[in-house]
C-alpha cells in the first residue's frame, strides 16, 4: 500500500511536486472545522481561556484510551490479554516472529499454483506464465473452509500492484516522462502478476499448511483477461459505455486490489483502491504531467476529484482502455467492490456498484442486529471519507449467495465526526438533500460513479486517509488513519486533531444501540501513534506500552476469535523516522490497558504487513508481507526506488544471490499447536 496518493510524506522530489497538482489532495471542499472551532463549540473560548480545558475535556474527545501520563501501577502489562513476549523493535533483511511461534512461508510471488504451471524462472518471466503463478504484492488474505474441521479451504489474496525496478533484470528506475524499459511484454506480465489467487490448502497432522497445487479451485483473477459484470445503479449506465462495452455491463479485470473482506456465505470482496494511477494520457508536457487543456470542463473537474489519470504505469501505451484519449469513460469502470466466487472458477466476478466508487481500502462485513449485511470501506486518500453500505434486505437462505441482491439493494452511508463525540451516517441517495440534477447527479448511477463528490456536497468529514475499518462485536468498529503529512494547523477537526500527521491514529466508534446498522453513534479516538517520547509528535499510548509496542501509520487490522483488535503497519517510507520495521500488533481495546500495544511479529527491510487474517479455530493466522526489500526515498509515484533487481536491501524468503525479494504469505502458528497469545 505504498503507492499512495502520490505523495504520502513531505520527503518527496521535484517530480511528485509537479505531479501533485492534477491529484485531488487541495480539492476537497470540507476543510473548514477548526480544532479551535470544536473547542471552542463545545466548551467554551471562557473556559479555554481561564486554562480549565484539562483532563475532563481532553478525555472526552480522546476516549480514555491513551493519555500521556506518568506510569501508574493499577495498569499492569502482566494483566494484557495478549499472551506473548512481545519482540524487540528492529530493522533486518529477515522477518521476526515472538518466542513460541512459528512464522512459514506458504506462498511466494511466482509459485506455480496450478497443475500445469511452469516452475518460476525470473530471468524468463512470461505473461502466460505469470498466470498460472502467484501474483506479486501480496494484501488482502482471507480463508473460507472446504470441510468441517477447517483443515481444508480456499486462500483468497489481492495482488495489489508491482514494483517493476525489482521484478525485471536490468530494469532499474522507470521515468513517467517516457517509461522507456517498460516493452508490451513486461507490461502484459505486470498486468498478470496483479489482480488476485484463490488457491486451495491443506493443514497436515503436524499443523503445517501447505499449497493443494492440483486443486480444481487455484486460478488467478487478474486485469489481463479476466471478464467480469457490473451491477447495482451504474450498471448499464452511459457513463459506463466504452468502445469495447457499449452497453456497459462487463469490464476486463480488476486493478489494485488493496484490503477486501470474506461475505458471511463465504465468498471473496476484493476492494479497487489506488484504480486512478493506471491510466494514461498522450497529452503531457515536458515533464511527463497530464495536459488537461481541452478537456471537457465536468470531465476534468471529475478526473480531477478522483486524480485520473495517474500514469503510474506504461499500461496505456499498448492498451487502449487504460488511455482516456481514447476511452474516456473507462476509469468509471474501476474504484468499486468486486465479489468472488471461490469455489466456482467459472462464474465470472461481479463489480458491485451499489457500494461506491472511490479508492476502497476494503470491504470488511458484519451482520446487524435485525439481519441486514454491513460493509464499512474507508477511501485511502488525504482529506477523504470514511463509508458504510447497509443492504436493504436481510439475510437468508435465498440471500446468502453469490451475487446476492444484498450488494445492488442498499445504502451507501458516509461519516460525518462531529465535535461533541457523535458520528452520523449520512445517506447517498439520489433526490435527498443536494444530490440533484441541479447539481450534477441525474440519478442513482451519478451518484455512485462520483461518489466522492456527492460526499463532499454532504458534509463528510475529511479525514487523515481511512484505510482498513474492521466491525467488532456489540456494535462496535474500528478506523484505521494512516498519516497525513499534508494536513495545516487551520485543518484539523475533531476526529484529525494533529495537524502534519506522519504517524496516524484509530478511532473506535460505538454505534447505537450495538447495532451495525444504526445511523448514529458515537467515536473517540483510542490510539495517536508516534513516539510517545517525543513532545511534538502528540502520541497518545497506554503509559504500560513498552519501547519496542507502539507504532506509527496503522493500516490493516483484525479481530480475533476472542474479541481481540490486531494492527498490522504500514509505514512507507517513514520508517526511517521510526527505526522500526513494518509489523502486528495486539492491541488492547478495554479496561485499564485500553491503549497498551504489544510487537507479535515484523517484518523484513521495506516490507509492509498486510492481512492479518485469523482462522475461525484461532490457531492460524495468516499474513502477507508485500514489497519486501524496496528501500529507500520515493520516486515521482511516492515509491520505495533505491532499491533494483541486481541490489535489493533484502533478497527475503529465499535469500537467493540469483532471486530478488518476493512478496509473500507467511502461516503463523503456535509451537506444539494452540491458539495463538492464548
Amino acid at each position: 500500500m505504498n503507492r499512495k496518493d502520490i505523495i504520502n510524506d513531505p520527503d518527496h522530489g521535484n517530480k511528485a511536486e509537479a505531479f501533485e497538482a492534477f491529484d485531488d489532495i487541495p480539492t476537497n471542499p470540507n476543510l473548514n472545522r477548526t480544532i479551535g472551532d470544536v473547542i471552542n463549540r463545545r466548551y467554551g473560548r471562557r473556559d479555554m481561556l481561564k486554562g480549565v480545558l484539562g483532563v475532563a475535556a481532553t478525555t472526552a474527545l480522546f476516549g480514555t484510551s491513551a493519555m500521556v501520563a506518568p506510569k501508574r501501577a493499577a495498569a499492569s502489562a502482566d494483566a494484557s490479554r495478549y499472551k506473548f513476549d512481545e519482540l524487540t523493535w528492529g530493522n533486518d533483511t529477515e522477518h521476526h516472529i515472538a518466542d513460541g511461534y512459528n512464522a512459514d512461508v506458504l506462498l511466494r510471488w511466482g509459485d506455480p499454483i496450478t497443475a500445469d504451471a511452469p516452475e518460476f524462472d525470473v530471468m524468463n518471466q512470461t505473461a502466460e506464465a505469470q498466470l498460472k503463478q502467484f501474483g506479486y504484492n501480496n494484501d488482502y488474505v482471507g480463508f473460507t473452509a472446504l470441510n468441517d474441521e477447517g483443515t481444508r479451504g480456499l486462500l483468497c489474496v489481492n495482488h495489489e500492484y508491482t514494483n517493476e525496478e525489482v521484478m525485471f533484470p536490468g530494469l532499474g528506475r522507470q521515468d513517467r516522462a517516457g517509461f522507456e524499459g517498460m516493452t508490451e511484454e513486461l507490461v502484459n506480465i505486470e498486468m498478470a502478476a496483479h489482480g488476485g489467487s484463490v488457491v486451495e490448502i491443506a493443514q497436515g497432522e503436524d499443523g503445517k499448511w501447505s499449497l493443494v497445487r492440483d486443486s480444481q479451485y487455484n486460478r488467478r483473477i487478474t486485469p489481463l483477461n479476466t471478464e467480469m459484470t457490473i451491477d447495482g445503479p451504474a450498471a448499464g449506465h452511459a457513463r459506463m459505455q466504452t468502445n469495447a462495452d457499449p452497453e456497459g455491463m462487463t469490464v476486463i479485470g480488476t486493478v489494485n486490489n488493496c484490503a477486501g473482506g470474506m461475505t458471511p456465505w463465504g465468498t471473496y470482496l476484493m476492494a479497487e483502491e489506488n484504480f486512478h494511477g493506471y491510466f494514461w494520457t498522450d497529452k503531457v508536457d515536458a515533464e511527463g504531467k497530464p495536459d488537461v487543456t481541452g478537456m471537457e470542463e465536468a470531465m476534468a473537474k471529475r478526473n480531477g476529484r478522483y486524480g485520473v489519470p495517474g500514469m503510474w504505469y506504461a499500461w496505456g501505451k499498448y492498451h487502449d482502455r487504460w488511455n482516456i484519449d481514447k476511452e474516456p469513460n473507462e476509469p468509471n469502470r474501476w474504484g468499486w467492490i468486486v465479489e468472488v466466487d471461490p469455489r466456482n472458477p467459472d462464474a465470472a466476478p461481479i463489480k458491485h456498484t451499489a457500494l461506491g466508487r472511490f479508492r476502497h481500502e476494503g470491504a470488511e462485513t458484519t451482520v446487524s442486529k435485525d439481519g441486514h449485511l454491513v460493509v464499512y470501506s474507508g477511501d485511502d486518500n488525504r482529506f477523504d471519507y470514511q463509508y458504510k453500505y447497509v443492504s436493504g434486505g436481510t439475510i437468508n437462505d435465498d440471500t446468502a449467495v453469490f451475487g446476492s441482491s444484498l450488494f445492488s439493494d442498499g445504502t451507501l452511508y458516509v461519516a460525518r465526526f462531529d465535535e461533541d463525540g457523535t458520528v452520523e451516517w449520512m445517506p447517498l441517495v439520489h433526490g435527498e438533500g443536494p444530490l440533484t440534477a441541479e447539481n450534477g447527479f441525474n440519478d442513482q448511477g451519478d451518484v455512485m460513479i462520483d461518489t466522492r463528490m456527492a460526499a463532499d456536497l454532504l458534509g463528510a468529514t475529511p479525514m487523515d486517509r481511512p484505510e482498513d475499518a474492521q466491525p467488532g462485536p456489540n456494535g462496535t468498529a474500528y478506523l484505521m488513519l494512516t498519516n497525513n503529512t499534508r494536513r495545516q494547523p487551520d485543518q484539523v477537526n475533531a476526529a484529525n486533531p494533529r495537524p502534519e500527521s506522519s504517524f496516524g491514529h484509530i478511532i473506535e466508534i460505538k454505534e447505537d444501540g450495538e447495532d451495525h446498522a444504526a445511523t448514529k453513534g458515537t467515536w473517540s479516538i483510542l490510539v495517536k501513534c508516534g513516539d510517545p517520547t517525543i513532545e511534538e509528535v502528540g502520541a497518545q499510548w497506554n503509559p504500560e506500552t513498552s519501547e519496542s509496542g507502539w507504532f506509527g501509520s496503522p493500516d490493516n487490522c483484525a479481530i480475533d476469535a476472542d474479541g481481540r483488535l490486531w494492527i498490522s503497519t504500514d509505514q512507507g517510507s517513514s520508517w526511517g523516522k521510526t527505526g522500526k520495521s513494518d509489523g502486528l500488533y495486539g492491541l488492547e481495546t478495554a479496561g485499564d490497558l485500553r491503549g497498551h500495544s504489544k510487537l507479535f511479529f515484523r517484518c523484513p527491510v521495506g516490507g509492509e504487513l498486510c492481512g492479518p487474517y485469523f482462522h475461525d479455530s484461532g490457531e492460524t493466522l495468516f499474513l502477507a508481507v508485500q514489497h519486501p526489500g524496496t528501500d529507500g526515498t520515493k520516486d515521482f509515484r511516492g515509491f520505495e526506488r533505491d532499491s533494483t533487481f541486481e541490489d535489493p536491501a533484502t533478497r527475503w524468503p529465499d535469500f537467493d544471490p540469483a532471486m530478488p525479494p518476493r512478496p509473500s504469505v507467511v502461516v503463523v502458528t503456535k509451537e506444539g499447536g494452540g491458539k495463538i497469545a492464548i
